[in-house]
């Protein structure tokens, strides 16, 4: 383990990186993506199945460090209301998953939005 504390969270298991996620949002309030000079998201598919899903990180710290190397990306923050009205019905309509907080090993938790908005509606309510 790393001294760092972002690389800590960072080396933790998707499942670890997932609950990471959903307490930072609730706290923060907002979901960070990627986006290039032309202000369009990043969107990755994966090479093993051909899913295609939206990377999102808990803080722009992790965003940027993920983009850390590529001159078009940068960090964009989105509010969590604005997710729920705008992105979750986007996403679902487009059949985009949500790639929730990818680690250094490349592995992530993938998740259909509206099953990541239901995650964070029930913490939210026990909050």
């Amino acid at each position: 383990m790393s001294s760092d504390p972002l690389a800590q969270i960072l080396e933790m298991d998707g499942e670890g990186r997932y609950d990471y996620f959903l307490n930072e949002v609730l706290e923060e309030r907002e979901v960070w993506i990627l986006v290039n000079a032309d202000n369009r998201f990043l969107k990755i598919v994966s090479e093993e199945d051909g899913v295609a899903y939206l990377p999102v990180w808990p803080s722009e710290a992790f965003a940027a460090g993920y983009a850390k190397g590529s001159d078009d990306l940068s960090p964009k923050s989105i509010s969590m209301p604005d997710f729920f009205r705008k992105w979750v019905p986007g996403l679902t309509r487009d059949g985009l998953e949500v790639g929730v907080f990818p680690g250094v090993d490349d592995t992530l938790w993938i998740t259909g939005a509206e099953e990541l908005k239901r995650d964070l509606q029930d913490d939210m309510s026990s909050f």
